[in-house]
């Protein structure tokens, strides 16, 4: 598949729903089996896949896989590719010159800081950004302006709308009416949704320090965390992408490299704007959208009414989270 510009997100929709059916079937896996970590290269002409995943469904053997070049994740069955195992050391070697492993090794030298640590940010070249809201765990209903005001924005110069959505195990259970209508908003090509693993649980506590808070609470399972938040994905119809977000942006360097070995790239944020952090050119912007952030939320709506005009002449647009990082890492080292 030739490579696509970031703005070109029509195409890139097109692409996915026509040459890699699979990757955007709607499909649920209701059944599913022996989910667990399984690496190594699989082939089918014309491209190579890392391969991430293997589960049964219904008698049958599929795998996650994952485009190293534009960071595309899709599910197959296995038996559609010719499939090389290996462990997940020399699968990263054997695919260390693509956009997917430089960013994965980029998320790893930024593991030192307790919070925001991975990629902060997408295109810096590029006028807009990438948003990402998250979907903790709340008793609040989705906050559907964040939804309804991007499409009303950009229908014009930009649709499907691209939005990364940062998704608990414990929201989609709690919520599957709000998640029945973010994808009946996708199916109606209004946005394009880049799923992202927020751990299964999203344990907090008010009291304990952050070295033993969220995901570095004493205890924590972090395989159940990672792989029962792909499987429930998975049995709602959605598709896992590479990304993951730590609970409160916190982590320390040896959960960082954890959340790598699973073949994730953590994602931070230089624009957290419910605290005051002003987004730049590139910035990957974080809001909450499970309703217990209104702040965040009702600057992001000034934000997108501050640039009206901008993007009515298609100079300020929202940008495919994938496609941003993709595009980043392709001519580095």
């Amino acid at each position: 598949m030739n490579k696509l510009p970031a703005k070109t997100l029509l195409t890139v929709f097109i692409c996915l729903t026509a040459f890699c059916g699979a990757a955007y079937s709607q499909a649920n896996y209701r059944k599913i089996d022996n989910y667990k970590p399984f690496y190594g290269w699989a082939h089918h002409f014309p491209q190579d896949y890392m391969i991430l995943r293997q589960f049964d469904n219904e008698g049958k053997n599929y795998l996650l896989l994952v485009n190293p070049q534009t960071l595309e994740t899709r599910i197959d069955e296995r038996s559609f590719y010719d499939v090389k195992p290996m462990d997940v050391a020399a699968a990263r070697d054997f695919f260390k010159s693509t956009p997917y492993q430089k960013a994965l090794r980029r998320a790893e030298k930024q593991s030192v800081t307790i919070q925001d640590a991975g990629i902060e940010s997408g295109l810096p070249k590029e006028t807009g950004i990438n948003l990402t809201a998250d979907l903790c765990p709340s008793h609040r209903p989705l906050d559907r302006r964040i939804f309804t005001d991007i499409f009303n924005e950009f229908k014009k110069v930009e649709r499907p709308v691209p939005v990364a959505l940062s998704v608990t195990g414990v929201w989609m259970r709690q919520h599957p009416q709000d998640l029945d209508w973010l994808k009946q908003m996708q199916q109606k090509h209004e946005i394009y949704i880049t799923w992202i693993n927020h751990s299964f649980n999203h344990h907090v506590s008010l009291k304990a320090p952050l070295k033993e808070n969220f995901l570095l609470e004493p205890g924590t399972n972090i395989s159940y965390e990672v792989l029962e938040t792909e499987k429930a994905m998975l049995k709602n119809g959605l598709l896992p992408s590479v990304f993951f977000r730590f609970p409160g942006l916190v982590s320390d360097q040896q959960l960082v490299y954890k959340i790598t070995d699973f073949g994730l790239i953590p994602i931070g944020t230089d624009a957290w704007l419910a605290k005051g952090q002003q987004p730049q050119a590139g910035s990957i912007v974080l809001i909450h959208g499970n309703g217990n952030e209104p702040t965040g939320v009702n600057d992001f709506i000034k934000l997108l009414q501050s640039k009206t005009r901008s993007i009515a002449g298609k100079q300020w647009l929202l940008y495919d989270l994938r496609e941003s990082v993709d595009e980043e890492f392709e001519g580095s080292k």
